[in-house]
């Protein structure tokens, strides 16, 4: 089934940011090309990379502590698993926010079973500097 579109258009509206190492941050944008500065950061200009959270699985809101909890697990699991990672936030209509993860590198098929196994519907990926597509796990 897929998402309904009211959903998917509040998704490809949502800047996805990420925060630099120097300060700042670029963002990641549905059909637009990846950033320079993040794109810096693969190691090989046509390797995979990820933008993914923990929070609010299936769109349901969950406490702060326990979206906390559920962001700090895909964090230490991302790391236990060798994948650097770097803090950002999806900005979307109406001020949503929701802390996120941009992990450069990481296969499209471990991205999306992470994302499943957090509940997550979609995520945000990409290969090099390729468009960014909105990747719905229904």
């Amino acid at each position: 089934m897929p998402l309904p579109e009211s959903i998917r258009r509040a998704w490809t509206q949502t800047e996805y940011r990420v925060r630099l190492p120097w300060g700042g941050h670029a963002s990641i944008r549905c059909g637009m090309p990846l950033p320079a500065p993040l794109l810096a950061m693969l190691k090989q200009v046509d390797d995979p990379w990820g933008y993914i959270t923990a929070l609010n699985p299936a769109g349901v809101r969950l406490p702060a502590a326990d979206n906390r909890a559920r962001q700090r697990r895909l964090r230490d699991l991302l790391r236990d698993r060798g994948y650097r990672r770097h803090a950002g936030v999806g900005v979307g209509p109406n001020d949503w926010r929701e802390p996120s993860l941009f992990v450069p590198g990481i296969p499209f098929e471990e991205l999306d079973a992470l994302a499943r196994e957090f509940g997550q519907l979609g995520v945000v990926r990409g290969t090099g500097a390729r468009p960014a597509e909105l990747r719905e796990l229904l």
